[in-house]
């Protein structure tokens, strides 16, 4: 059976480095580069994903009679953790809501629901379909209007001079290493770019803007982060080269579309766009397109398989039965 090389060695070893680098980053920012977000935000936020994914874990081990997955040391519990650990923490350092603590544990809550409610088998593995934190935000945008997100300018209010590149240039550099060695996901991000400069430029011919402000997001902080930890999500993108530079010019057209129809918070919806789709056509390559090519391929190996001879059985000729009554 195919499955992805982040399904097999390298899918914990990358948790881990993305655990520790969006932590770091919290910390970072609440003490450092200028996040507007109270220290109750993540808190608040790391409890509600701790719990809830205790709870859903034990619901789903209890119904399918098997162990837990956060049995068997501390260690296994930390592992087991990570996951809704850096949901936890994109969620609260993504969306701002004043001082209200409602929206980030509402958001934190839909993110870690998500895996568990919307999932397929691909590739014979049980996955989630949408990214958690960006399924999570794009639901607490749409539900509350009220609530905005984390402005880009927080990730470096608070630097100057050199430092103003040196965190750009050490996210560069820390998620491409993560995205090269770990999730294998360097043409999804190739393509996203590509794509996203492509469009920025073609509507700045089409409806006679200037080019450089179409271009502009790509000079945050929080451009990078999307691009390196958020589009990039190994379990919601595909793993073939093909697919991955499909999903992200996808999602750099969805943007666009939005852009253009003035809907804000774009790159969020339009990843959550671009994830439904994939899930229509995973639902329809299942019901038809799979069915079809197993029976094919199983016409064509009977094809080729030679056909077993009968078996032939000794006859006696008649004649020599006739000799054998009349010596009789």
């Amino acid at each position: 059976m195919k499955t992805s090389i982040w399904d097999r060695t390298d899918r914990l070893a990358g948790l881990r480095r993305f655990a520790v680098a969006i932590t770091v980053l919290n910390i970072l920012g609440h003490f450092v580069l200028g996040f507007e977000q109270s220290w109750a935000q993540p808190l608040v936020a790391l409890a509600t994903g701790y719990g809830l994914e205790i709870l859903l874990e034990l619901i789903d081990a209890r119904l399918n009679g098997r162990p837990s997955r956060f049995t068997g040391g501390l260690r296994a519990r930390i592992d087991f953790l990570l996951s809704a650990h850096i949901t936890s923490l994109a969620c609260s350092m993504l969306i701002y809501s004043n001082s209200r603590l409602g929206p980030v544990v509402f958001a934190t809550a839909a993110a870690i629901a998500s895996k568990a409610i919307i999932r397929m088998r691909i590739n014979g593995n049980v996955r989630h379909v949408f990214n958690p934190s960006n399924i999570g935000i794009t639901i607490t945008l749409l539900l509350f209007p009220w609530v905005g997100v984390a402005q880009p300018y927080q990730f470096t209010e608070n630097l100057d001079g050199l430092l103003d590149w040196a965190l750009p240039v050490v996210l560069i550099i820390a998620g491409t290493f993560l995205n090269s060695r770990f999730t294998k996901r360097m043409p999804l991000i190739v393509a996203w770019l590509a794509t996203f400069i492509l469009q920025g430029v073609v509507r700045s011919l089409i409806f006679g803007t200037p080019i450089l402000p179409t271009l502009t997001p790509i000079t945050g902080v929080a451009f990078l982060l999307y691009t390196f930890y958020m589009v990039t999500d190994p379990a919601t993108t595909p793993s073939s080269t093909r697919g991955q530079i499909l999903f992200g010019a996808g999602v750099a057209l969805a943007y666009s579309a939005l852009v253009i129809f003035h809907v804000v918070f774009g790159l969020f919806f339009a990843l959550t766009i671009v994830c439904t789709i994939r899930y229509a056509w995973l639902l329809v390559y299942g019901l038809y397109a799979r069915p079809a090519a197993a029976a094919a391929a199983a016409a064509a190996t009977a094809v080729a398989e030679p056909k077993a001879k009968p078996e032939v059985k000794e006859m006696i000729p008649q004649s020599t039965v006739m000799l054998a009554r009349e010596e009789a």
